[in-house]
C-alpha cells in the first residue's frame, strides 16, 4: 500500500489535517501506523524531547526512515482506516488495535418483523448492515434513540404467519412496559411494523431530514394545542436526531470492489496530479498519487485514461467499477461513473482531495526553497562564513529627540518573517542620541535572545553608518557575541557597507541582487520605525492636549487613548460614544473642550 511519501527528516512538511499515517524501517517495513486530527502536529510530537525520553518511542523513532501518510475527511474516518491497516499488516509497534476484533454495527434483520441490533459479524444473508461505530457507547445510544422513537421487538421469536396465527408465543415485559406492541400475538400489524422499521432505516443512513420534519410538524401541533409536555418530548426526540452522527465514509459495507480516481492540472496545464483509491470489501486498501508530465500534443482525458489503467495494473486490480470526477471512454467489462450524490460521490471528493494536496505540495516545495542563488551571491559579495538565511536589521527613529523609538525586521530565506519583527521603546537614552538608542536596542534584542537560547540570526544589518555600527558592536561585545554574528551598517546617499573597525567602505555594483536584498531590509526597518514613532507621537500628542483640561485625569486620558488613539478620531466621535465611555458629566467636558478648540 503506497500513500505519499517523505524522508524521515521532512516530518514537518506534513499538513495539518485529518489522516492516517505510516513509519517505515530501513527495509520499508511497516513498523507502526497512526491516525491524527492534524498529520502534522501528530508525527512531530515523536520527534519532541519529552517523547524521546520514553524508551519505546526513542526506539521507534531511531528505526523511521520513511513516513507515508493520506488525508481523510475527518478524525473518525482516520481511525477507522487506522484499524483497517493495522489488522492488515499488524505492526510491530502497534498493540492496541492487533486483535482480530473488528468495530461493531447495526443490523437491520431481514425476518418478517424484522429486528434491530449490534454485531461485530457481518453476514449479508442475514440482513442490512449499518456502521461501524468506534465508540460502543455512541452506537448503543443510536440504538436506545431508536427503540425511544419505535417500538421495535427485541425478542428473537420466529414470527411467521403459522406461529403467530397458532398463538405460539406469549407478550413479554417489553409489551406491558409499553416498549413493544405485541406481533407476536398479533396484537401489531406487519404493515404498522414495518412502517416504524423504515423510519429507524431513514435514522441510520442519515437521512433525518425527513423524521426531524414530522417530529417538528408533530412538536408545533402539540404546542398549539397546549400540550407542552408532549411538545418537549418531540423537541428532544429532534435534539438527538441533529446530535446523530452518520456511518463512515472510510468504511462502507454496500460500497464494494470498486476504484477511485481523481485529476487535477497545474496551471500551465503541463502537469497532471491524479490520486488512486483501491475499495474492497467496503474498504480503503491502496491509495496513491502520480504526478504525470505530459506532452503538448497529448489529451487530458487520454493521459487520465491510460494512467487508471496502469495504476490498475500496478495494483492488479479487476474491479468491475471506476468513479471518477472527469468522465473518460470506459473498457472492456468496467463501468465508469463520475457520482454526482451519497457515499460515491464523497469518495471522489475525497481523492480529489489527496490530489489537490499532492499538487499543492509539489509547487510549495519549490516556493519555499531558500532563495539560494540570491543568498550565495550576498554570501559570497559580504564574505560571510554561513548562508544568511536568517538576517535581522536595525533602525531608530525620533524627533529632536522626542518620542524615541527603534524597530527590527527580519528575513528569513530572503523574504520578510512579519511574525518575527520586533518594535523598541527607547528607555535608557535621554535626547536625540542615535548611537546611544541604537546599542540599547541592540543589547536589548540579543539579550533576550542568548537567555532563552533561541537562534541567532546569520547576519546582523544596521542602517546607519561607523558611528551605529559601532554602537551596535558595543552592546554585542558587553554580551560576549561580538565576532560570532556577522555585523555590517550600510549608510545612506553612496549606499555605502562598513565593517566593524575598518573605515574603508565596501561598494556593491548598484545592479547586484546583494545591494538589493540589503536595501529591501534597510527599507522595511526605516518604514516599520517610521510607523511606529508616528503612533507612538499621536498617542502623546492627545495625551499633552488631554492633559490641559480641567476635570480630566489619568485613568480618563488613558481611555481616550485607547478608545480613539488620535485627537481627530475623538473630535470625529459622537456624543453617545463619549457618554457610554466616560459618563454624562465628564463626556459634556470633553465635548465643550473640542467646542472650544482646546482639542
Amino acid at each position: 500500500m503506497q500513500f505519499q511519501r517523505y524522508a524521515k527528516e521532512e516530518y514537518l512538511r506534513l499538513p495539518e489535517k485529518p489522516g492516517v499515517y505510516k513509519f517505515l524501517d530501513a527495509d520499508e517495513t511497516i513498523i507502526y501506523v497512526g491516525k491524527a486530527k492534524s498529520l502534522k502536529k501528530r508525527v512531530a510530537s515523536y520527534f519532541t524531547k519529552a517523547n524521546l525520553d520514553n524508551r519505546k518511542t526513542y526506539r521507534l523513532v531511531s528505526e523511521i526512515q520513511q513516513i507515508e501518510f493520506v488525508i481523510v475527511s475527518s478524525e473518525f474516518d482516520a481511525l477507522l482506516l487506522e484499524n483497517n491497516l493495522i489488522k492488515e499488516h499488524q505492526p510491530r509497534y502497534n498493540i492496541l488495535l492487533k486483535d482480530d476484533k473488528s468495530f461493531p454495527s447495526i443490523c437491520i434483520t431481514n425476518e418478517r418483523f424484522p429486528r434491530i441490533y449490534s454485531t461485530r459479524r457481518i453476514d449479508h444473508s442475514k440482513g442490512e448492515y449499518f456502521g461501524p461505530y468506534t465508540s460502543v457507547k455512541a452506537m448503543n445510544g443510536v440504538l436506545e434513540l431508536i427503540r425511544k422513537l419505535h417500538k421495535i421487538r427485541t425478542c428473537k421469536y420466529n414470527l411467521s404467519k403459522e406461529n403467530v396465527r397458532k398463538k405460539k408465543y406469549k407478550v413479554c415485559l417489553e409489551y406491558h412496559i409499553g416498549n413493544c406492541l405485541g406481533p407476536c400475538e398479533g396484537l401489531q400489524s406487519e404493515d404498522d411494523y414495518l412502517k416504524d422499521i423504515d423510519e429507524a432505516r431513514k435514522i441510520l443512513k442519515g437521512k433525518i431530514g425527513i423524521v426531524g420534519k414530522s417530529y417538528r410538524e408533530r412538536m408545533q401541533e402539540a404546542a398549539a394545542n397546549l400540550k407542552f409536555e408532549v411538545a418537549q418530548s418531540y423537541k428532544d426526540k429532534i435534539e438527538r436526531l441533529e446530535k446523530f452522527q452518520s456511518r463512515s465514509l472510510i468504511v462502507n459495507q454496500k460500497i464494494t470492489n470498486t476504484d477511485v480516481f481523481s485529476m487535477t492540472t497545474s496551471e500551465n496545464d503541463k502537469f497532471l496530479f491524479i490520486n488512486y483509491m483501491r475499495i474492497e470489501n467496503g474498504a480503503i486498501v491502496n491509495s496513491e498519487t502520480i504526478e504525470v508530465k505530459k506532452k503538448i500534443e497529448e489529451d487530458n482525458q487520454e493521459v487520465f485514461r491510460f494512467s487508471m489503467f496502469d495504476l490498475r495494473k500496478k495494483y492488479n486490480s479487476s474491479n468491475p467499477q471506476i468513479l471518477t470526477n472527469l468522465a473518460v471512454d470506459p473498457w472492456e467489462e468496467v463501468e465508469i461513473t463520475v457520482p454526482k450524490i451519497g457515499d460515491k460521490k464523497h469518495l471522489v471528493e475525497l481523492s480529489f482531495k489527496n490530489a489537490l494536496y499532492f499538487k499543492k505540495e509539489r509547487f510549495s516545495k519549490k516556493s519555499t526553497q531558500p532563495n539560494e542563488a540570491l543568498l550565495l551571491n550576498l554570501q559570497k559579495d559580504l564574505k560571510l562564513p554561513d548562508l544568511p538565511v536568517h538576517i535581522e536589521c536595525f533602525d531608530n527613529s525620533n524627533i529632536q529627540g522626542t518620542s524615541p523609538v527603534a524597530s527590527m525586521v527580519c528575513f528569513k530565506n530572503g523574504k520578510p518573517s512579519k511574525s518575527n519583527y520586533r518594535k523598541f521603546n527607547i528607555k535608557t537614552v535621554k535626547g536625540p542620541d542615535d548611537f546611544a538608542s541604537m546599542k540599547e536596542v541592540v543589547g536589548r534584542r540579543y539579550s533576550h535572545l542568548k537567555k532563552e537560547g533561541l537562534d541567532l540570526p546569520n547576519l546582523i544589518v544596521i542602517d546607519g553608518g561607523k558611528g551605529q555600527l559601532s554602537a551596535a558592536c558595543e552592546a554585542l561585545k558587553g554580551l560576549d557575541l561580538y565576532g560570532q554574528i556577522p555585523i555590517i551598517g550600510i549608510a545612506k546617499k553612496l549606499e555605502e557597507i562598513y565593517y566593524p573597525e575598518d573605515s574603508i567602505p565596501l561598494y556593491i555594483s548598484k545592479k547586484s541582487t546583494s545591494l538589493k536584498l540589503i536595501q529591501q531590509l534597510r527599507d522595511e526597518a526605516h518604514r516599520f520605525a517610521i510607523n511606529f514613532h508616528r503612533q507612538k507621537r499621536s498617542k502623546t500628542s492627545i495625551a499633552s492636549s488631554l492633559d490641559s483640561i480641567k476635570g480630566i485625569g489619568a485613568n480618563t486620558r488613558d481611555k481616550l487613548l485607547n478608545k480613539f488613539g488620535s485627537i481627530t478620531r475623538l473630535k470625529q466621535s459622537s456624543e453617545e460614544d463619549l457618554i457610554d465611555l466616560l459618563g454624562h458629566s465628564k463626556a459634556q467636558t470633553i465635548i465643550a473642550a473640542i467646542k472650544k478648540g482646546d482639542l
